[in-house]
């Protein structure tokens, strides 16, 4: 931990020095809201976010915040680790082209349902009433990457064995399910004799709430949702890998989600940790944070650190907004640094630069800033990367 603001209702604590103004006025807005518990945990990749900034942990008594959950639910990575440790240019290139070819980015989803056996189950109509509504079109999604920094990756560790590693989310059901309890949310907050403030974009809904318990059954779904989206889309590139590698042998899957809520036990309390932009790092808990587009990614191992309500960074974090980088970047700088490290890369035009390095902190000193929630077990290198 590197510094403590005592100027709120609750501590805030932080894992870096430097925090931008608005990421700062929403931890300040979370350590002066009414349900949250002991103090705010903020990790060294947080930047601006909705309500909740990116980066952020935030322990609740019995109440949800979607917008301490995110839009995104669920999103998360996950890694697997093959036995093969040789890949000429031209099989990366044929691997990364052909995985780009059968995943739709973007916008864009399956014409019909591949993967429908994977689907989660829905376990209640009358509290998954969203999931129902839109199972038609997220049975398309799944098997997406979706776009913004979501992403597949080819990369390699200090023994040469190569990984892939995806990170992705819920697709549209996740927005759907954030944004309509967002709604309920800010209708209940209205009937409270002390409202929160409308624009800090806090409002929450109690566990003892009819849509308190809808969210929290429809944020679950997501949660598995996303996970089903990251297999689904695993066990396509690892069948076009095989396809040009030859038979392989792979480690078992790792996953894990930055964007959710869960009913955990903190300091001998049963609480919501919100976790948004941030992942669990219990003892012993295997975990993943990646890099930015051309930057190394780390499988690390949780310390169960009780001041970040064992949690840690998701990744690297935005330094730059998104129109702030393609305003400011320099294209050919960026290119010309991810062509010299040897990534296939896809950043082509000035619109594509939002995602380039330039835009994100440095990860090392992210890690430097961590090192006393997680052990670093695994640092890969990248080799090829496709964003959505």
């Amino acid at each position: 931990m590197k510094k403590i603001i005592r100027t709120e209702r609750l501590p805030i604590k932080l894992w870096t020095n430097r925090i931008e103004e608005g990421a700062l006025r929403q931890a300040k807005n979370l350590a002066n809201h009414p349900c949250a518990f002991k103090h705010i945990a903020i990790m060294p990749d947080v930047h601006e976010g909705y309500g909740m900034p990116i980066g952020g942990v935030m322990a609740i008594k019995e109440a949800l915040i979607p917008n301490a959950v995110g839009v995104d639910i669920g999103c998360g990575v996950c890694a697997v680790k093959t036995d093969v440790d040789n890949l000429e240019k031209k099989q990366i290139k044929t691997i990364v082209y052909k995985i780009k070819s059968a995943v739709p980015t973007g916008f864009k989803w399956h014409s019909t349902p591949i993967y429908k056996d994977k689907m989660p189950k829905i376990s209640s109509e009358e509290l998954n009433p969203i999931a129902c509504k839109e199972y038609k079109k997220a049975v398309r999604q799944l098997g997406t990457l979706g776009g913004g920094n979501h992403f597949i990756e080819l990369q390699k560790g200090k023994d040469n064995y190569i990984w892939i590693m995806i990170h992705s989310g819920s697709r549209n059901l996740g927005k759907q399910v954030a944004d309509i309890y967002n709604r309920y949310a800010i209708k209940f907050n209205e009937k409270l004799s002390d409202p929160i403030p409308k624009n800090r974009q806090l409002a929450y809904l109690p566990i003892n709430n009819t849509k308190g318990r809808q969210y929290k059954a429809e944020m679950e779904y997501c949660v598995a949702f996303a996970f089903a989206n990251r297999q689904a889309m695993m066990e396509k590139s690892l069948e076009i890998f095989s396809d040009v590698a030859g038979a392989i042998k792979c480690e078992p899957l790792i996953n894990i989600a930055h964007n959710y809520a869960c009913y955990e036990n903190h300091f001998k309390k049963d609480l919501f940790i919100h976790r948004k932009g941030a992942t669990s790092a219990k003892k012993g808990e295997i975990g993943i944070i990646p890099g930015s587009q051309g930057a190394n990614s780390f499988i690390v191992k949780g310390k169960n650190n009780p001041e970040s309500f064992a949690s840690c960074s998701h990744g690297t974090g935005r330094r730059l907004g998104r129109k702030q980088a393609i305003k400011n970047l320099n294209l050919k700088k960026e290119i010309e640094a991810l062509d010299k490290k040897g990534i296939l890369h896809f950043i082509k035009s000035r619109k594509d630069l939002d995602e380039a390095a330039g835009a994100y902190k440095d990860i090392n000193a992210v890690m430097k800033n961590q090192s006393d929630l997680l052990e670093i077990i695994e640092k890969l290198e990248p080799l090829a990367v496709i964003k959505g």
